[in-house]
């Protein structure tokens, strides 16, 4: 199939609008065009990964971690980030990234933690605002079926857990046809009263075009009065973080076995435990520091991620146990849900995970 293929389902899952301001998520190197026939999957990429992709007949590395964050001035080959592109690109190998995209979708990268040590009631952390939008069109009653299911097919009307939602109100339209329209119903220069329902629908703002396109080859009028608003609701699919209950309370000590165990964890850095069970426990894969304080009023007893400094360490205050587990341990298993989503949707397109270890710390144990 083609790069683009893949890519673009890739994106329905975790929207490219999604990743945060800072990323670099997306095809970082190759063609949309290109044709591919196999996978490699990893955590980061570099020139050992590249190589890897060489010996086993890969033409596209899909990564967590985009190789490219800043802009490129030259490509000379003076540190690992160049040499792991020209590498690439001299042996025609795609580089795809899916980043904080996938961070920040429920079913992402911290629901597979949160999955991993089996977490029940699973919630978005700190869910996102103004990724919504609301559009109300007025269609002429004869069409409403038409432009509503248009819109439903265009992927507006989610709302949680349901689809198809709209809102109908009847009223009448009013317009009058000038020289040079080509008027669906009516006449030159005559007064038109119509019969006409207000459909409004919420939809996630990356698909503004192509809700549009269909509205506009769904709906009769040659100029189709409609409005568009930005909305501030939460949307509680999208956001940073997962927070959940454990299937039965632990103590401290108890947990943080639990832990090293489901994660396989070599080390786990935290703050004093309290004299109190573990239930409730919220979880960041890679640096989440920024949701302590969501962690907190969200009940968490727990605050499971990465790449806390020393000083950050006293923000707990004793409200919380802090469990830093390691920026790839807490990634890790991203590799893992990046294959298992593809083969959910090509089951016979070939996928591998690396076997290169690209963790750059290690331990001495």
């Amino acid at each position: 199939m083609k790069v683009k293929d893949l890519t673009q389902y890739l994106e329905t899952i975790a929207p490219l609008s999604y990743q945060e301001p800072y990323d670099n998520s997306g095809l970082i190197v190759g063609n949309a065009n290109d044709e591919i026939s196999k996978a490699l999957i990893v955590l980061d990429c570099t020139e050992e990964v590249v190589q890897e992709a060489i010996d086993k007949g890969c033409d596209i590395i899909i990564a967590h971690h985009p190789i490219i964050f800043k802009g490129l001035k030259k490509l000379n080959g003076n540190n690992y980030v160049e040499r792991t592109v020209i590498k690439a690109i001299q042996h025609n190998i795609v580089l795809y990234a899916i980043h904080t995209n996938l961070d920040n979708v429920l079913g992402g990268v911290s629901s597979k933690i949160a999955d991993r040590l089996e977490l029940e009631n699973q919630a978005i952390l700190s869910p996102k605002s103004g990724l919504l939008k609301k559009l109300s069109v007025f269609v002429p009653r004869t069409h409403v079926d038409a432009v509503r299911q248009s819109l439903f097919d265009a992927g507006a009307g989610h709302i949680g857990d349901y689809d198809q939602c709209s809102y109908n109100s009847a009223g009448y339209g009013t317009f009058r046809p000038l020289e040079g329209a080509d008027p669906a119903i009516g006449e030159i220069g005559e007064q038109e009263r119509i019969e006409e329902t207000k459909v409004e629908v919420i939809y996630p703002a990356y698909l503004e075009r192509q809700i549009m396109v269909a509205m506009l080859a769904a709906h009769p009028y040659e100029e189709v009065a409609h409005d568009i608003y930005a909305l501030d609701n939460r949307l509680h699919t999208v956001g940073s973080g997962v927070i959940g209950n454990l299937t039965e309370t632990q103590d401290g000590r108890s947990f943080l076995a639990y832990l090293k165990q489901k994660l396989n964890l070599h080390v786990i850095r935290h703050t004093a435990l309290l004299d109190k069970p573990v239930q409730r426990v919220a979880v960041c894969g890679g640096a989440g520091g920024f949701l302590l304080q969501d962690a907190i009023r969200s009940g968490a007893d727990v605050f499971v991620t990465a790449d806390y400094k020393y000083h950050e360490f006293f923000d707990a205050e004793g409200q919380i146990v802090i469990a830093d587990i390691g920026h790839y341990e807490s990634e890790q298993f991203t590799q893992e849900l990046l294959l298992e989503i593809i083969q959910k949707k090509f089951a016979n397109f070939a996928v591998l995970l690396t076997e290169t270890e690209t963790n750059p710390i290690k331990y001495f144990c």
